[in-house]
């Protein structure tokens, strides 16, 4: 297969690769259709009915770009978190605000620290910008925040992510001991705190946001894609010092926010009272999907997130076939994690009762076949 001659040399060393193959690719993969699609953890309980309503009203003016200045929404968020809106830069998800964080920071070998199993995204674009992985173990199946910083001490990385609540396992860290792993960050050391499941977390979980904000080399990512239910909008925005947020118009897609997407975040912001009623279905759900496991002799872990991980006690070849065989057999979309130990547990997202009850009839058929 041809390709143009003169990439550069970095890109023409890189892999195509795809971090998360979707459900869409699946379905044509493998010629039958999704039942339940509980493994890319969005909310299959969607948007509020208010969110709807903004998205349709706006449908009408999608012929105009949107606000390159994202001046509502910000304007919003901030009235929301109790900063100025100079301390919110907007980005097409927290997937392409984590291209530009990296891009800001990383030339060509320098090195990036992050745990051994974290966000495939994260690493994704950290190789696509040249930088160099450096990654950390996780400890009792929690990110290992003693041993992330002294990874960066020994390393002196520039760069350093960590998620709470975590994805792929679910594990959190209290607030305190966040606080305290930033404040002991060199201040030369960018530490992304990827907070995507905030929402669905404890609130012991979550540092203020006045703990953090003052510290130049601290920037907080949050995004719509999961408690809100817009996924599909990518909409996320991170949180920081006003110079450090100031930074991201250097290299924006100024024009790359899409105008409904915008819409229905500002609505979904403006509907708290749904953001209570979802979050209490995700709670309930997480508890129905640890249930299933136990009844089928399978051990979940505890879960700050719209996803339950559950240790499958056996190794990554099994934890692949109860992934594989439930969607082939079944049409049941899950994940699972893709390092060892991690790999030896599948990842469910939670759902509405249908989904569930699919998975929860599918489950021990697919076992039994397996056993």
């Amino acid at each position: 297969m041809s390709a143009f001659s003169r990439f550069t040399p970095l890109i023409q060393s890189l892999p195509s690769t795809i971090p998360f193959v979707g459900p869409e690719a699946i379905e044509r993969q493998r010629g039958r259709p999704i039942a339940a699609r509980i493994g890319a953890n969005e909310s299959g309980f969607g948007p509020a009915e208010s969110v709807i309503s903004a998205i349709r009203e706006a449908a009408g003016g999608t012929w105009k770009y949107a606000d390159p200045e994202n001046h509502d929404l910000k304007q919003a968020l901030a009235a929301r978190l109790g900063t100025s809106p100079a301390n919110i830069a907007i980005g097409e998800g927290i997937d392409g605000l984590l291209g530009q964080i990296v891009r800001m920071v990383i030339e060509p070998g320098m090195p990036v620290v992050t745990s051994l199993g974290a966000y495939p995204t994260f690493n994704y674009h950290v190789v696509g910008h040249g930088g160099r992985l450096v990654t950390v173990p996780y400890a009792g199946d929690r990110e290992d925040l003693d041993g992330l910083l002294a990874a960066v001490k020994g390393e002196n990385a520039p760069l350093v992510y960590f998620a709470n609540p975590d994805n792929p396992m679910g594990s959190w860290w209290p607030a305190d001991r966040i606080v305290e792993f930033a404040r002991a960050l060199p201040e030369t050391t960018l530490f992304i705190l990827d907070e995507a499941y905030c929402e669905t977390a404890p609130a012991d979980a979550v540092p203020a946001i006045s703990a953090l904000i003052d510290r130049p080399n601290v920037v907080r990512t949050r995004t719509f894609s999961k408690a809100y239910g817009l996924a599909g909008s990518r909409i996320g925005y991170v949180i920081a010092t006003p110079g450090t947020a100031q930074a991201f118009d250097k290299i924006r897609n100024h024009f790359g926010m899409n105008r409904i997407g915008v819409a229905a975040a500002i609505a979904a912001l403006a509907d708290q009272e749904y953001l209570k009623e979802v979050t209490a279905k995700i709670a309930d759900s997480r508890q129905r999907i640890a249930a299933i496991g136990t009844e089928n002799g399978l051990s979940p872990l505890a879960s700050a997130t719209n996803f339950v991980a559950i240790d499958c006690g056996r190794d990554a070849v099994f934890a692949r076939a109860i992934v594989d065989t439930l969607m082939n057999d079944h049409g049941i979309f899950i994940r699972m994690p893709g390092v060892a130990p991690l790999n030896r547990c599948i990842r469910v997202s939670t759902g509405p009762e249908a989904e569930m009850a699919l998975f929860e009839a599918a489950l021990p058929e697919v076992l039994k076949k397996l056993a």
